[in-house]
């Protein structure tokens, strides 16, 4: 079994923090915790366990942070210890070709996505009776129980042939759906949760803050969600702007300091300052922060008008210096927004991705165009550089199999 993984060595972390600067590739040296590896091929560890082959996967920021040690060891995740070892790769479809005896939901044969495999066990999969509130619920990502280590793990994942996992850990993939919508199940279920967190109303304003994979999906959720809200996004580049548009956007901005064009906007009153860019007295209903540094934490903040919102939905994996001021001085919301679960949907409950599969069922999903570039496992190299450097136009990176 081919797979990339990281391990939690705090030694090996902080060497290869202290040398990168310095040394680009130690990422792929011997002394990263970061290891492109042919592992021996797992036995089910279970009866209610399966193995999936891989067909392809998509490359997310996320994996990326991870690969390249952009996470501070002292953020509140990285203490759990469940999380000791990442198996990278998590938008991924591929095809049951194993099943234990005591697996009910699929058979040998079926299209699968990863669900809650790349979050990491929960009460599920540690097959914990009774569950907590939160896995009870479907909303295993909150679990109680995730680090309790009682039972197997998987092995495997995205990036590579296939992994293993608990049958609770995957989601079905439809007949009707190619592998193209497969693999965008996710990044869009991402994008749905973060919307449904603060639900845009007709009339609004709403600004999305990066156009990536996941703030484009945003846009586009959005826009099916509340299609009478006027959305501004902020992009980085060209095609990303274009994109926006296409996906229904209706302002997208690409400039370094946007304060006074959200003004204009929002019919804000900007007040510039002489230490800074000052802050707004108005401004948008609701921001989602696709970026989720410091800096778009901070300009969100004062772009969200009194009593608005904003909702993280992408997260810097590191301690943040952000001013906190907006929160107390005009109530301004900060919603967190972690991946997907159930939702609550005209008075019924429905996981994430059976909403997102619904939507491209009734054709409502655009798709095509944001797959850019398609490579090999042993092109991993290249996919990977080809997503970061957006000036190769990239979108959505896939690896095949």
């Amino acid at each position: 079994m081919r797979a990339i993984y990281v391990d939690k060595n705090i030694p090996r972390i902080l060497a290869v923090k202290l040398l990168r600067p310095l040394w680009s590739n130690v990422i792929w040296s011997p002394l990263s915790p970061a290891k492109v590896a042919d592992l021996p091929e797992p036995e089910l560890p279970g009866p209610k366990w399966l193995r999936v082959r891989n067909i392809q996967c998509g490359i997310c920021s996320t994996d990326l942070s991870m690969l390249f040690l952009e996470v501070d060891i002292s953020i509140a995740p990285a203490v759990l210890p469940g999380n000791n070892r990442f198996y990278l790769g998590h938008e991924v479809v591929g095809e049951v070709v194993e099943v234990g005896p005591e697996v009910t939901r699929f058979k040998e044969g079926d299209r699968v996505v990863m669900e809650s495999r790349f979050g990491g066990p929960n009460c599920h999969t540690q097959e914990i009776d009774p569950p907590c509130e939160h896995c009870a619920q479907g909303q295993t990502r909150l679990c109680e129980n995730a680090s309790l280590g009682r039972g197997p793990v998987g092995v495997g994942g995205g990036w590579g042939d296939g992994y293993t996992a608990h049958e609770t850990e995957v989601w079905p993939v439809p007949d009707y759906l190619n592998d193209d919508q497969a693999i965008l199940i996710e990044p869009i279920a991402v994008a749905m949760h973060g919307v449904l967190r603060r639900r845009p109303e007709a009339g609004e304003h709403v600004l999305v803050i990066g156009a990536g994979i996941i703030g484009l999906m945003t846009v586009q959720v959005a826009k099916i969600v509340t299609p009478e809200c006027h959305l501004t996004v902020i992009a980085r580049h060209q095609h990303q702007a274009e994109m926006a548009q296409h996906l229904g956007a209706n302002e997208v901005l690409i400039e370094d300091d946007p304060y006074a064009k959200i003004a204009h906007i929002t019919g804000a009153k900007h007040y510039e300052a002489p230490l800074n860019r000052g802050m707004l007295l108005g401004g948008f209903d609701v921001i989602y922060d696709c970026v989720g540094s410091a800096q778009t934490i901070i300009d969100g903040l004062r772009w969200a008008r009194a009593g608005g919102t904003v909702v993280l939905i992408g997260i810097s994996l590191n301690r943040l210096r952000v001013d906190l001021n907006p929160v107390w001085y005009q109530e301004v919301d900060l919603i967190g927004s972690h991946t997907f679960g159930v939702e609550d949907r005209q008075g019924s409950k429905i996981p994430t991705f059976d909403l997102v599969i619904n939507l491209f069922k009734e054709g409502t999903l655009v798709y095509d165009g944001l797959i850019t570039h398609r490579f090999s496992f042993e092109e991993h190299r290249q996919a990977i550089a080809t997503y970061s450097d957006k000036r190769t136009g990239s979108i959505k990176v896939v690896f095949t199999y």
